[in-house]
């Protein structure tokens, strides 16, 4: 709910920012506010994942494909995601965030993220995930073809990487359900009642 304000404003202002295709780059212009930062006064690590979600916000409103998915009862959801810092966004430092859907696998959609400071890389993120409706996950050929009837070309190599599809793959969780038993929090009681 921290980023709920600023998410209706990306939302509010993507109406009268250029329309794009979802394989364009989305650039946001943001500031590191005092609820983004730590007590070391830089952006904090896991705030970057919810200042990302405003630079996917802005590609899909911009696209068209937000208004399509609300109107088909989609909702966005990620599956899995990772990340790499460089440098630091400290208080108050004016920084973009860039996004870019890079491709598909056989289950989820991926952008690529990035928080730049004066032309630099600071963070990349990856970030897979999957539209859900009520009946479950939506399908790739069903996404791809809203994509078409929005108007918008759709590549012929939406690929992504062996590197990302393996990531993905080997990071996930079993399905919702199937089991995932907490194995630890029985070592942790057994090794304390020795």
């Amino acid at each position: 709910m921290h980023v709920i304000f600023r998410t209706l404003l990306v939302l509010l202002r993507a109406r009268r920012r250029p329309s794009m295709t979802p394989w364009e780059s989305s650039v946001l212009t943001l500031r590191a506010l005092p609820t983004d930062v730590d007590i070391a006064l830089h952006i904090n690590n896991g705030q970057y994942f919810s200042l990302f979600d405003l630079g996917r916000f802005d590609l899909m409103a911009r696209c068209g494909l937000w208004a399509q998915m609300r109107s088909r009862g989609w909702s966005p959801v990620v599956q899995s995601e990772q990340i790499t810092f460089r440098r630091s966004v400290t208080f108050m430092k004016r920084f973009e965030i860039h996004t870019r859907m890079i491709g598909f696998d056989e289950k989820c959609f991926y952008f690529e993220q990035r928080a730049v400071v004066d032309g630099e890389i600071y963070v990349r993120a990856h970030v897979a995930g999957r539209l859900l409706s009520s009946a479950g996950p939506v399908s790739n050929a069903d996404i791809l073809g809203a994509i078409r009837e929005l108007g918008h070309e759709v590549p012929e190599d939406l690929t992504v990487s062996d590197e990302l599809h393996s990531w993905r793959r080997d990071a996930a969780l079993p399905a919702a359900r199937k089991p995932a038993p907490n194995t630890w929090e029985q070592s942790s009681r057994a090794a304390g009642q020795s």
